[in-house]
């Protein structure tokens, strides 16, 4: 394979770097391309598990000595300190590398630039900022860690062709169909967490578990993960024994968030059916009533979570919109139709006062999934 330009190369980089979505976390997604000077692909790698080699020593390690005087072609900034594993700047100067292609600095503040400058130090021809919008659109969940300490919120909900996410009777199953359904189970395999409120719960006993039965059930690489579930109740008493949360407990561990007024018998009742509890002061109303999103998300930040996924209703999802605090969403439409003026829609909360000039997503794409239509992009900043 022989690359025509820089360009062609660090989207082969970024192809590759999406492999990792899902298995890196909390580490940025990168890819690596080694070629000749003249665009004669070498070696590749990529960014393959937290803990793991990073895509520059993937890609280098293939190379053996073919990697001397080779270009590297990295969607985003080599790092240069001990972390996990060796820095990556060490790696390229002892396989002696001529030429380093970037997409992007990277944001963390122990890094930011410093492993460029190493390179540069050494003689090295360094070059940043091709392909740059999209190798930095690639590492914002990383970036939004690293700068503000909290998750990637992504938002999913399925609907009826006239916006419903249930009929008047509350009756909710099943709106999608099972080419959706497979879609889910494939992104929840890629989350970290999994947040739901305390009327979700009663509601519809959810067991928000990952339920891939075939490889190619997935769209992603095999699951790598199994997403925490967080639950948002006041009071703590969303919960009861023989709930789907609770059978599946050996499964996918639970974590419910209460509010300061919680009664602790309700949190050692909790703690005794091996559930972790977290009171939270403060409240956004919806469907986490007293719970204050702002804090559960900074609690997960703190336990180093980059993608989480809310499946909740109306009220917690309309508080999440109202805060600023979805990066992402990903709608199903099923061609149904419900009506009623009491037919619930997805987002409630206070909403905007005005209709939205231009579409608030960007990155928009849309795919059919069995009779369903897919959307997903992430919320325009």
């Amino acid at each position: 394979m022989r690359f025509a330009s820089d360009e062609d190369a660090m989207q082969y980089a970024l192809r590759l770097a999406r492999r990792g979505f899902g298995a890196v976390e909390p580490n940025p997604q990168v890819g690596a391309v080694l070629t000749t000077a003249d665009g004669q692909l070498i070696a590749e790698g990529w960014h393959q598990a937290c803990g793991g080699p990073h895509a520059e020593v993937h890609a280098l390690r293939a190379a053996g000595e073919r990697a001397r005087d080779a270009v590297l072609y990295v969607t985003l900034e080599p790092c240069c300190h001990h972390g996990r594993t060796p820095p990556c700047t060490e790696a390229v100067l002892a396989a002696g590398v001529r030429r380093v292609v970037v997409g992007c600095a990277d944001p963390a503040p122990h890094v930011a630039g410093r492993g460029l400058q190493q390179l540069r130090a050494a003689g090295l021809a360094v070059e940043e900022g091709v392909c740059g919008a999209e190798a930095t659109s690639l590492i914002a969940p990383f970036e939004r860690l690293q700068l503000q300490q909290r998750p990637w919120v992504h938002a999913k909900w399925a609907m009826t062709l006239d916006g419903r996410v249930a009929s008047r009777t509350g009756h909710s199953r099943w709106i999608s169909g099972p080419a959706s359904l497979r879609y889910v189970h494939a992104l929840r395999s890629r989350m970290e967490a999994i947040v739901t409120g305390a009327g979700t719960v009663r509601a519809d006993d959810p067991q928000l578990t990952v339920r891939l039965t075939e490889a190619g059930d997935s769209e992603f690489p095999a699951a790598a993960r199994v997403p925490l579930r967080v639950v948002l109740d006041t009071h703590g008493t969303a919960v009861q024994a023989g709930c789907g949360l609770l059978r599946t407990l050996p499964l996918a561990p639970l974590l419910v968030c209460v509010g300061a007024g919680c009664a602790e018998a309700e949190c050692e009742r909790l703690r005794g059916l091996g559930v972790q509890v977290l009171r939270v002061d403060g409240g956004d109303g919806g469907d986490g009533g007293g719970v204050a999103i702002g804090q559960v998300l900074a609690e997960l930040g703190r336990r180093g979570l980059t993608h989480v996924l809310l499946e909740c209703g109306p009220g917690l999802m309309g508080s999440f919109f109202d805060a600023g605090l979805v990066d992402e969403v990903h709608v199903f439409v099923a061609p149904k139709l419900v009506g009623g003026g009491a037919a619930l829609g997805p987002v409630g909360g206070l909403g905007l006062e005005l209709i939205p000039g231009r579409g608030v997503l960007e990155d928009v794409s849309w795919r059919q999934l069995g009779d369903d239509l897919l959307l997903e992009g992430r919320i325009r900043r």
